[in-house]
């Protein structure tokens, strides 16, 4: 997130922390958010826009003021983590379009969305009804973003076993996954890991998978193989690949780990996905006559 604490944020405009805190109390700006632990954080945004405010007037009262006049700046996750903290869902839903603006769609879902809600998670403890509620809200909006992608340009299908628990924030990161395919033209497919193996044969003939995608914790691994072992019956080699460490690292495992980050998987896997298109095909059942 774009906060920064009480020493850096004087440091930027050139005061004293204790001077900073008395435009606080004087002038209620730049307001920081408090953490767990009572220490104040400051917005980026607010700090610079003071602060090229206050090298044009040298006048701290006009400066606030100018730097009032011209708006908070560009949505961060701060801004919005204090939205979706305080239940509301029209500054959320106004932040997330005044990113849109300056950012790609994938920018903002990992710039904004993700880091707000997850600064929001509550650790050992239950879950909130403030996390429940963003957990649902960047839920909904992942959703509705899904809906509205552009149709599937190329022929490889993704099939990803999703094992998320209920409100956990690796769900919406298989969603983000999701929509970034989606966008790069893949089809793609989500289905739970508690599917039964047995009852996948229809969703296999339809997306005929080039790849296998793993997220979500916690899952067994044998539940894993029999989901992998049915995707890979067919005729096409089916690559297979790890999300944000659904399997355990034991530095043995040949399925290739595409990072923690939606951006970052696709185009990891997108290259997979192209190196094989320049081999040539060769069928399974060649292959393991062959090796007979």
């Amino acid at each position: 997130m774009s906060v920064i604490r009480t020493n850096a944020a004087a440091a930027i405009l050139g005061v004293s922390p204790n001077t900073l805190r008395s435009w606080e109390r004087r002038f209620g700006y730049p307001k920081p958010r408090r953490t767990q632990g009572g220490h104040r954080q400051y917005e980026l945004a607010e700090v610079e826009a003071l602060r090229e405010a206050f090298a044009e007037t040298h006048n701290i009262s006009s400066a606030i003021s100018l730097a009032r006049e011209r708006g908070e700046g560009p949505s961060t996750a701060a801004r919005l983590q204090d939205a979706l903290g305080r239940f509301d869902e029209t500054k959320a839903d106004r932040l997330m379009e005044e990113s849109l603006a300056l950012r790609s769609v994938e920018r903002t879902v990992e710039e904004l969305l993700l880091p707000a809600v997850e600064a929001l998670a509550p650790g050992e403890e239950a879950a909130g009804p403030e996390y429940q509620f963003a957990w649902r809200y960047s839920a909904g909006w992942l959703a509705a973003a899904l809906r509205v992608a552009p149709p599937a340009q190329r022929m490889e299908g993704v099939l990803i076993f999703d094992a998320a628990a209920p409100f956990h924030a690796d769900g919406l990161y298989v969603q983000a996954l999701e929509l970034a395919l989606r966008r790069a033209g893949l089809r793609t497919l989500v289905l739970p890991v508690g599917v039964d193996p047995a009852r996948l044969g229809r969703a296999l003939r339809a997306l005929d998978p080039a790849a296998v995608v793993l997220t979500g914790r916690p899952a067994q691994l044998d539940v894993f193989g029999r989901l992998v072992y049915s995707a890979r019956a067919g005729e096409r080699q089916v690559q297979v690949f790890d999300f944000r460490g659904a399997l355990p690292d034991t530095g043995a495992s040949t399925v290739t780990r595409l990072g923690a980050t939606p951006v970052v998987a696709r185009e990891l896997l997108v290259s997979a996905l192209d190196d094989r298109r320049d081999e040539p095909a060769v069928p399974r059942s060649a292959v393991a006559a062959a090796r007979g």
